[in-house]
């Protein structure tokens, strides 16, 4: 993933702009345009939208779900248990694992 410093000064090369011709025409210095390019500040995200605008370019940002290993079908299937079996999932659910861990005695036979 490009710094929005990465993204300005590619943008900018690629455009064939100098940091002088971009500072004039944002109405800024060519001093802050290198600071942004070499990552010394961090521009808002309207900044770099504008600067990127005066480039041509248009700054898309989105999102993406991601897998967090968890399967959405159990998730799915305990929301559409009532509370009283959500409930009663749980506490054999706690059973269980009491049942199985190896801390607790077992009742002698």
């Amino acid at each position: 993933m490009k710094t929005p410093g990465e993204l300005l000064k590619d943008a900018r090369r690629r455009h064939r702009v100098s940091q002088r011709e971009l500072a004039m025409r944002a109405s800024t210095t060519q001093s802050a345009i290198s600071r942004i390019e070499r990552n010394r500040v961090s521009p808002s995200v309207e900044t770099l939208r504008e600067l990127l605008y005066l480039l041509g370019e248009d700054l898309a940002l989105g999102t993406s779900r991601r897998d967090s290993g968890i399967d959405a079908t159990l998730i799915d299937q305990q929301l559409r248990l009532s509370p009283t079996e959500r409930l009663d999932y749980g506490v054999a659910f706690a059973n269980l694992v009491i049942r199985n861990s190896p801390n607790v005695r077992k009742p002698a036979v």
